[in-house]
């Protein structure tokens, strides 16, 4: 059809000059296409067989990789593969309010804006904490609003990677607020859609559930690249074993978010982890820091204030010009801007972006 081929040039096209978004770049997934074929459903929980119609077994062995990455007890762990990392936030929010009913969410400024949106989903009722100027958790911000709320049990949302700068809150110093508190009633819900897996990679996992999380989410088409959005959230299974139902037309348990899912997503998921490995994602996260690092000293050679956080593939620095965000489709906040060093982005490509810049600074 015309209007598909169009369409395809269209994107091709945009996909050169597409650096302002969290998107590996490098995959492949070619072996998949014949399943595509068929209609793939991991309906209700991937531990619990159904039809014969589905990937659950692929699916368990992405669980299982994720859980050792993170640490996660050893016999009391749980998770599925989801839509996103915004479904993963909302289950690991949705089994927060099981546990505690009358739980109070705490959660940073930089957070992900679909963590607001879960919240009022859920009825759930939650207070803003100021973030640091690198997007981090402002943690005496923290210590002074659990001090107005030591009434109620507590939630907190951190975030291991925020939107804008990549900032990390760190999971050590807010258990050790709730300790300090002696705050017995709490539930710690990591957002770590970008950055969980290349952090735990790299030994930076002081967000796992060895340090203290309750429940972790990613997104699978960030860092390890998919044609089709996924994610997975793990959490403690004796958690999850308090919401499950038996539903006899699925023949399964509904422990899951939506009801059919899909089982193409879990096959994308288990391919890439198989193609590269643990070593094979360190080594792409290396290049990555790497190019962030080139694009950051580059930016700064040409006068152009640039900053990371550590170990972040985020660079930020002021917005450019509409022309510039517009052309390379930037991400953009109030005076911020930032380029995401994903997987499959050159350094070609990240030095054509600064001479723009520096081709727009020597014309003003």
């Amino acid at each position: 059809m015309v209007e598909l081929q169009s369409f395809l040039e269209k994107i091709k096209q945009r996909s050169e000059t597409y650096i302002g978004y969290p998107v590996a770049i490098d995959y492949n997934y070619q072996e998949i296409y014949p399943f595509l074929d068929y209609s793939l459903n991991n309906v209700g929980d991937p531990y619990v067989e159904s039809n014969d119609m589905h990937t659950k077994e692929f699916e368990r062995e992405v669980i299982e990789f994720f859980a050792d990455l993170f640490n996660a007890p050893a016999n009391d762990h749980w998770g599925y593969v989801t839509n996103g990392g915004s479904e993963g936030n909302l289950y690991g929010l949705y089994l927060a309010r099981e546990l505690f009913p009358h739980g109070m969410v705490y959660y940073t400024e930089a957070t992900h804006y679909s963590v607001q949106k879960n919240i009022h989903l859920l009825n759930m009722e939650g207070i803003v904490i100021r973030s640091q100027p690198n997007g981090e958790m402002d943690y005496q911000d923290l210590e002074d609003t659990l001090q107005m709320n030591r009434h109620r049990p507590v939630i907190i949302l951190a975030n291991i990677g925020t939107t804008m700068t990549e900032a990390k809150d760190h999971v050590p110093t807010i258990k050790n607020i709730l300790k300090k508190y002696a705050i017995k009633s709490s539930y710690i819900h990591c957002d770590a859609a970008l950055v969980g897996t290349y952090l735990a990679l790299l030994g930076q996992n002081d967000f796992d559930f060895a340090h203290g999380a309750d429940s972790i989410a990613i997104s699978g088409h960030k860092f390890f690249g998919s044609p089709i959005t996924n994610g997975v959230v793990l959490v403690k299974k004796s958690y999850k074993n308090r919401i499950g139902k038996s539903i006899s037309y699925i023949g399964t348990l509904d422990t899951t978010i939506t009801g059919s899912r899909s089982g193409v997503n879990a096959l994308i998921l288990w391919y890439a982890i198989k193609k590269w490995g643990k070593e094979g994602l360190l080594k792409r996260a290396e290049d990555c820091l790497e190019n962030a690092r080139h694009l950051r000293n580059n930016l700064n050679l040409i006068g152009v204030e640039a900053w990371s956080n550590k170990n972040a593939l985020t660079v930020v620095f002021p917005k450019p010009s509409e022309n510039i965000c517009k052309k390379w489709q930037l991400a953009t906040d109030t005076e911020i801007a930032h380029v995401i060093c994903m997987p499959g982005i050159t350094k070609e490509r990240l030095d054509a972006f600064v001479e723009d810049i520096n081709k727009e600074k020597s014309e003003e």
